[in-house]
């Protein structure tokens, strides 16, 4: 039975984590500050993927403009991937100098995720909040499940070839990449189907050696480009998302 005819996705470019759903007939709805002021409809199966502009900073009017957009409909999932920068805990190594210039930094990142999450519930929508292992955990409450990309990877063919980097991004999402979601009451758990992670390693000038999937060892700095590759939502686990929770 299905819940709704309408998904939200927040902080979302891709639009990755809805495309199943528009695939069997949903109406999804991505917004982001990187989106055309104008929104930009997509065709996608039987349904449709809407990028949206928004600022969706705690509080901004955007989040007003799309209650406003949404009211009386029924919503039936709120997908939230807000900024990990001053959160994750890969990043630990920064936070003291961050703290330096603005103690609040990640008070400030945290409050983009719970405040997603209270948006979705003024909607009457169950939601998921992603996350990598940091702050958020301390800063707003314990996730509800961890994952890596990999242990979803079943869910997507054995000759895969992901989509848009597939030099960066291993076939089947078979890389590793500790993931935390926060759940609302209701939201059922994937049923995972693992494969086999694809290890590389690396000795640094140090001669440290660093081990990870592509992501790790093929990029580095910190250009747009190289984020919204990290970023990128693992299909495998989107699907097995939408199989759980979309009937």
């Amino acid at each position: 039975m299905v819940k709704g005819s309408v998904v939200i996705s927040l902080f979302d470019y891709t639009g990755n984590a809805v495309r199943d759903w528009a695939e069997a007939g949903y109406d999804c709805y991505c917004y982001d500050m990187l989106h055309d002021i104008q929104d930009v409809t997509v065709s996608v199966g039987l349904g449709s993927i809407t990028y949206c502009y928004a600022d969706l900073t705690p509080g901004s009017s955007s989040y007003a403009t799309i209650a406003r957009r949404f009211a009386g409909v029924k919503v039936a999932m709120v997908f939230s991937f807000p900024p990990c920068t001053d959160m994750a805990g890969s990043g630990a190594k920064h936070w003291e100098s961050k703290a330096a210039l603005d103690p609040d930094f990640q008070v400030k990142a945290a409050r983009m995720a719970s405040y997603s999450a209270e948006f979705a519930e003024s909607l009457g929508a169950e939601y998921v909040v992603e996350n990598p292992v940091g702050a958020l955990t301390k800063l707003w409450r314990k996730w509800d499940y961890i994952f890596d990309p990999f242990m979803f990877g079943g869910y997507l063919p054995e000759d895969d070839i992901h989509p848009r980097w597939p030099k960066y991004i291993a076939p089947r999402d078979a890389y590793p990449k500790k993931t935390c979601h926060w759940l609302s009451q209701g939201v059922v758990e994937p049923i995972k189907k693992p494969v086999e992670p694809e290890i590389l390693e690396q000795v640094s000038k140090s001669g440290k050696v660093i081990r990870g999937g592509r992501q790790t060892i093929l990029l580095g700095g910190k250009s747009r480009k190289t984020k919204s590759i990290r970023d990128e939502t693992p299909r495998g686990w989107a699907r097995a998302f939408f199989e759980a929770n979309s009937e």
